[in-house]
């Protein structure tokens, strides 16, 4: 090889650089995006977890509505009891609409899919309740369509599932509801 001046020896290693470092770069920063999105997906999920444990701790100070029994009120509810309800449902397919809108897709990845499931075994508890779905038809007025549509095929397997001559009449009311 022949002597190189100063200057070519710079421009020959600026050569390798971009040829090495360039690509090397290139990996290390989508490397770097995966993780922060892995971290953002995470980050939501806790936000929705800490919401839904904040829902519950509001079950429990409104604990003479009997939310926490899956049966419902053993007893017929007062009007105010009933309106109480009602909001607290409210604000319930909210946070499931909010999760749904957050962590749903159509193709999950297995994390995603992890997380998802949490929030469809929360929704599954409460579709199982015949208060709950009684009141639904109203409460998914308005709410994106998607979610309404997912809520409603979660009914119809939900009331598929029960056996036969058990699925309260408002499972079908619910699933029906059209807009």
């Amino acid at each position: 090889m022949t002597n190189l001046t100063f200057l070519e020896w710079c421009e020959l290693l600026s050569y390798v650089v971009t040829i090495v470092g360039l690509p090397f770069a290139i990996v290390v920063f989508l490397i770097e995006q995966r993780k922060e999105r892995k971290n953002e997906e995470e980050e939501i999920f806790q936000r929705l977890s800490d919401e839904y444990r904040e829902f519950l701790k509001l079950v429990l100070d409104n604990s003479d509505l009997s939310l926490l029994r899956q049966e419902g009120a053993q007893r017929d509810l007062s009007e105010e009891q009933k309106e109480r309800r009602l909001a607290i449902f409210g604000i319930l397919v909210s946070l499931f609409e909010r999760a749904f809108l957050l962590v749903y897709e159509e193709d999950m990845d297995k994390q995603t899919r992890r997380l998802w499931q949490s929030w469809e075994d929360y929704i599954l508890e409460w579709l199982r309740r015949a208060d709950f779905r009684g009141a639904l038809p109203n409460l998914l007025e308005g709410e994106d369509e998607d979610f309404t549509q997912y809520l409603r095929g979660m009914l119809d397997r939900e009331k598929a599932r029960a056996p036969v001559g058990t699925a309260p009449s408002t499972v079908a009311a619910a699933g029906d509801k059209t807009r």
